[in-house]
């Protein structure tokens, strides 16, 4: 034992060598049973799909060289031994992948190759390919991806450019060489494959890694926080959190993991970073992530730390509010495991399903629209990729506590029937009877045309009035809105004949069905946006409804909110600047959707609007 206690898997000496106690080995159990009750493994049907999938993808890659080659004047047996070869990342490198999980693959190619090749050659032959649908390509993204839904399985496809003339078959990635004259996208884009098996190589026990991963992404994902690039924590982040656990405890089984993460990361002492290893300085001219050297690195508020060279922070995107939100329900999973372990409460009660829906009174819209169903699933993208931007700059508005986005878009398909609706719809001053119009019932109509419809949502936690205030508040999120437009219509591919953009606010009384399970609307027991009092002395706090999340890190009782009073539009659109008014909006002559300047909310309803002059107005 003795000799075995000098092992160290990480930057420290593991806290204990202990085993775990007979109530966790027990929990363990129960917790397989509940991954398997939940639906957390998948069949061997759709393993087997998953990898037809891969083999069809590799054949494409090859051919998209070959074809580049060509180009090139390479003969045809030299096009073909120029190679190519993809990798896999994420879940699926990580064994923890399950049903309706996506694919992070890495298409590795030689140096006549380029990205520009990547995105208008690959791109069309992908869209060109037998079960291939909603083909997105986001170039100008941190790591640039083009996403695609390979046979049902959602697919995400990055490029790598190595200086090599050839690519092997045998090609391993472990080589710190093969960065060698690489652009920093490219360092990024291979840094997913290198990163997960380095993961796998620091943890003592990889059986008991992914069975601990596994519950923590879908409990994650339960509690809506898992998503990168809106700025929580992505799939990679959250399994170096666990690894690091794993490395602290060598022995434990999966439930010992599980309570022992939730309660260190749930107080860990952030910006002081989480390290699998030592970070290493290698001879290559690329980055490594150093706070000392480098200033943006020190403004991460949560940086992981990857354990592969070149070290970099995987947790760039996050934000003050959607750090405040994963450190709030990482104390939430701690008493929950603590009750399951020792109490012998159910593993569901931790894998509940999030409330994002009833948890503010004022949420933002983010509606974007397309007639053109190539383009809708670009322009989503896109973004989407910038929706941590908007949050960011609401954090900083006088008066916001929280600016909570939610992970993903909610799509709708749109049928109209004439100029108006398209016009209304790209508006979003649509009728309900259009909306709930169903597209299969009118598919092939003369004179249709489908408007692609996303919507993203931020809930808005807003401070409450100081004590004796009396009047408006001011909370004017106009530039906020309005920055945010201009940003996202910079992406080269805008078009402002076939993208629209809306930016509304809306209470929580208004918010569409679609937002609700089912389409129905069901107030949740405690829940809501009414506070429920708590009772006297029974220790519990009661929940606030402007802001759910406890800013202040603790759990200090929130303050009370004051009651509703609207003065805006009761649609929740208010009054519009002269920049964000709506051009007028018609078919093209292929029938497509045309879009309108972008419309952004000034205030919301209770608040006033500050002018560019300074003098308070009454919001209309």
């Amino acid at each position: 034992m003795a000799e075995q206690e000098q092992v160290q898997w990480g930057t420290t000496k593991p806290i204990s060598w202990n085993p775990p106690q007979e109530k966790e080995i027990k929990a363990t159990e129960r917790l397989m049973e509940e991954l398997h009750h939940q639906g957390s493994f998948e069949s061997e049907e759709e393993g087997r799909l998953r990898e037809q999938v891969l083999g069809r993808i590799a054949g494409l890659v090859k051919q998209f060289v070959e074809k580049v080659s060509v180009s090139f004047g390479f003969s045809e047996e030299a096009a073909k031994a120029a190679g190519a070869k993809i990798f896999t990342s994420g879940s699926y490198r990580l064994g923890v992948h399950g049903p309706g999980s996506d694919i992070d693959t890495i298409c590795v190619v030689p140096k006549h190759v380029s990205r520009e090749h990547f995105f208008t050659v690959f791109e069309p032959m992908l869209l060109n390919m037998e079960g291939v649908t909603e083909v997105s390509g986001v170039p100008e993204a941190f790591v640039p991806v083009i996403k695609a839904i390979v046979s049902g399985i959602h697919v995400d496809f990055l490029f790598a450019r190595l200086n090599l003339t050839q690519i092997p078959d045998d090609l391993e990635l472990k080589d710190d060489n093969l960065l060698r004259n690489l652009d920093e996208r490219d360092v990024r884009s291979l840094g997913g494959s290198r990163v997960t098996d380095e993961i796998l190589r620091l943890v003592p026990q990889p059986v008991v890694f992914r069975d601990a991963l596994r519950a923590v992404k879908l409990w994650a994902q339960r509690r809506a926080i898992y998503s990168n690039v809106i700025g929580f924590l992505g799939g990679v982040a959250w399994a170096m959190l666990v690894a690091r656990i794993c490395q602290l405890f060598p022995k434990y089984d999966a439930a010992s993991i599980l309570s022992r993460f939730f309660h260190i990361i749930g107080q860990w002492a952030w910006p002081q970073p989480i390290l699998l290893k030592a970070i290493e300085d290698g001879p290559l001219n690329v980055r490594v992530w150093n706070p000392q050297i480098y200033p943006s690195d020190r403004t991460h508020l949560m940086p992981i730390i990857t354990p592969a060279y070149p070290s970099m922070c995987a947790t760039h995107n996050v934000t003050h509010s959607t750090m405040k939100i994963m450190q709030n329900e990482l104390r939430r999973g701690s008493q929950i495991v603590e009750k399951i372990i020792q109490a012998g409460e159910p593993w569901a009660n931790l894998f509940e399903k999030h409330d994002f829906f009833h948890m503010y009174r004022y949420y933002l819209q983010i509606i974007i629209t397309s007639g053109n169903q190539e383009m809708y699933h670009k322009w989503a993208g896109t973004v989407e990729s910038k929706i941590r931007l908007l949050v960011g700059k609401l954090e900083l508005q006088e008066a916001v506590e929280i600016a909570h986005p939610f992970t993903k878009g909610l799509d709708q398909v749109v049928c109209c029937l004439n100029d108006d609706e398209v016009r209304a719809v790209a508006k979003y001053e649509m009728d309900d009877e259009v909306l709930k119009r169903s597209e299969t019932e009118h598919e092939g109509k003369d004179g249709v045309s489908k408007v692609f419809m996303k919507t993203f949502y931020i809930g808005l936690g807003v401070e409450p009035k100081p004590a004796g205030q009396t009047g408006p508040r001011k909370l004017d999120i106009s530039y906020p809105t309005i920055e945010f437009v201009k940003t996202v219509k910079l992406w080269d591919l805008y078009e402002e004949e076939q993208m629209g953009i809306v930016i509304r606010y809306v209470k929580h009384s208004a918010l569409p069905d679609n937002c609700f399970e089912g389409g129905v609307r069901q107030a949740l027991a405690g829940k809501g946006v009414k506070r429920t009092k708590s009772k006297a002395g029974d220790g519990k706090k009661p929940l606030s409804r402007t802001s759910p999340h406890d800013v202040s890190g603790d759990y200090s009782p929130h303050k009370k909110q004051r009651k509703d009073s609207l003065t805006g539009d009761h649609d929740g659109l208010l009054g519009l600047s002269d920049a964000a008014s709506a051009n007028p909006l018609s078919k093209t002559t292929n029938g497509h959707a045309r879009s309108p300047l972008a419309v952004v909310p000034s205030a919301l309803p209770d608040q006033q609007i500050t002018p560019e002059n300074g003098a308070a107005v009454p919001a209309s």
